[in-house]
């Protein structure tokens, strides 16, 4: 481990040059022996406002010969597991690796080169300024020409659900190209298997960090996406990692909707069946009056886990604080 002398104590509205010193630029990577070398020559070797530039690469289990050509490329860092674990474990791998050696910037971005390195200025500008904690890389879905209409149509879509879940207004959620302040990488944990993105966003809501969106550009495309098998697996993945991540994070609400639902429809068949029993016709609907218990009961099941996954988590959230001061004793 890289150790640094003891961070200042100056507040964040202090200049960016006497608070940011060290910008790490990671890049997970999984057999990109053909692409790696365009997208790390595409990167800016220096930054206004930072001291040092680096070049983090995450190899995900490679069976190529991505890590010989990352060292042929001359990259600081090489880091990696010895079999492919996916792309959000290597994502924090990296975010990790860059804390470990120092980075006050930790910038992310894809190893097809889908994104335009010269806009990590752009990406990082508002960190610099002291406007934002991350800062998202907005590639304007609807006018990449490579992309069909229903994936722009998901991808807007989509975007929204996810900055509805997180309380975010982010356009571009699945966006990879990203910049973080040292701070915010400390707060961020990803326990997916799929992908970062999504999972990230929403922990940033609720942990109230400070989210921009910049204009980027996009490179032409290289190579199809190797996240998700099909269109429908992807939306599938996606569906069920915002659920899961919204439901640790806000159990009660989750819970508690399906609950009253379950409640309601209850009421609902209760009330129907006692027209009928009134009406001297309830003899044949004692159907409708088991299954109304039975709404009844998981109403009383729903609120009652709520309850408890609930208590769940503001215990993960005093644990995730005690983890961040933890690592941050440890790193410095």
């Amino acid at each position: 481990m890289i150790r640094r002398p003891p961070r200042s104590t100056q507040s964040r509205s202090s200049a960016a040059s006497d608070v940011y010193k060290r910008q790490i630029i990671q890049i997970p990577c999984y057999n990109e022996e053909k692409v790696l070398p365009l997208t790390i020559a595409d990167l800016p070797k220096t930054i206004p406002g930072v001291d040092e530039v680096e070049i983090l690469v995450v190899d995900d289990g490679s069976e190529d010969r991505t890590r010989e050509v990352a060292k042929q490329c001359g990259v600081h860092h090489i880091v990696g597991f010895r079999r492919n674990r996916g792309l959000a474990r290597a994502f924090m791998l990296g975010m990790d690796s860059c804390l470990e050696r120092g980075a006050d910037i930790i910038v992310n971005t894809d190893a097809d080169n889908q994104y335009c390195g010269a806009d990590i200025v752009k990406l990082v500008e508002p960190l610099l300024k002291g406007e934002a904690d991350i800062v998202i890389g907005d590639r304007g879905t609807d006018t990449i020409p490579h992309f069909s209409f229903l994936k722009k149509l998901l991808q807007k879509h989509g975007s929204k659900v996810a900055g509805k879940l997180a309380g975010l207004n982010v356009p571009d959620a699945t966006s990879g190209f990203r910049a973080f302040t040292r701070e915010a990488a400390l707060e961020l944990n990803v326990v997916s298997d799929f992908s970062y993105t999504l999972e990230t966003l929403i922990h940033a809501g609720r942990k109230k960090l400070a989210v921009k969106h910049v204009p980027i550009r996009t490179n032409p495309k290289m190579r199809e996406s190797r996240l998700a098998r099909t269109m429908l697996d992807f939306v599938r993945k996606s569906s069920a990692t915002m659920l899961r991540v919204y439901t640790t994070i806000n159990p009660l609400k989750v819970f508690l909707a399906a609950s009253v639902t379950s409640f309601l429809i209850a009421f609902i068949i209760f009330m129907r069946y006692l027209y009928y029993y009134l009406s001297g016709k309830g003899t044949g609907h004692i159907q409708s009056l088991i299954l109304g218990i039975v709404l009844f009961l998981m109403s009383g099941f729903f609120l009652t886990i709520g309850i408890l996954a609930d208590l769940i988590s503001a215990n993960r959230q005093l644990l995730e604080e005690i983890l961040k001061r933890e690592r941050n004793k440890i790193l410095h």
